[in-house]
């Protein structure tokens, strides 16, 4: 049995929660979710605990156990608090700015890059620090939307100029060496 499967989801207060068949939608104070999953898991709420059973040990089923169990967590503490990522602007002359809802990248090119934000997500930046708050009540377009952030200028490995995630490492290069050699 998947050890991450067989946990109960626990339902916070002030969520909803309506299981019918495989469909599943969860609202909350932050938003509302809905999502079908396979047919070969079963979703089962008693009171305010989700069980989440597989019918077969194919490994197949298996393999969707865990994931369902993670995915339906996942919505609820989303839909509940939130989630967020956060990114860090690193480079001279690099910074963000918000503009009005969009966020305006200025990362070394010509022109600053104009990032706009979905239903559903927003963006906050600290000046001081140069960091970037991707927010949001679902977790897989937070982290889309932070990925889309920072593929406009991802670190570079020689100087580690570029957007990061916090807490990323970013694996230096030395560079030319030879510069005096004959």
């Amino acid at each position: 049995m998947s050890r991450i499967g067989r946990l109960p989801v626990e339902i916070p207060g002030g969520v909803q929660v309506d299981v019918k068949g495989v469909n599943v939608r969860v609202k909350g104070p932050k938003g509302e979710l809905q999502r079908a999953f396979s047919p070969a898991i079963e979703i089962k709420m008693d009171g305010s605990i989700l069980n989440i059973t597989r019918k077969s040990d194919d490994a197949a089923e298996r393999a969707l156990h865990g994931t369902t169990r993670a995915v339906l967590a996942n919505m609820i503490h989303g839909v509940s608090k939130g989630f967020e990522v956060i990114l860090e602007v690193e480079g001279v002359g690099y910074r963000a700015e918000m503009d009005g809802k969009k966020l305006s990248l200025f990362v070394g090119y010509s022109h600053p890059v104009k990032m706009d934000a979905p239903a559903g997500v927003s963006f906050e930046v600290d000046t001081k620090t140069r960091q970037i708050k991707v927010m949001g009540f679902d977790k897989e377009l937070v982290g889309q939307i932070a990925a889309n952030v920072r593929s406009v200028r991802p670190p570079e490995p020689y100087h580690g100029k570029g957007i990061r995630y916090q807490g990323e490492r970013i694996r230096r290069k030395a560079g030319k060496a030879g510069k005096g050699a004959k």
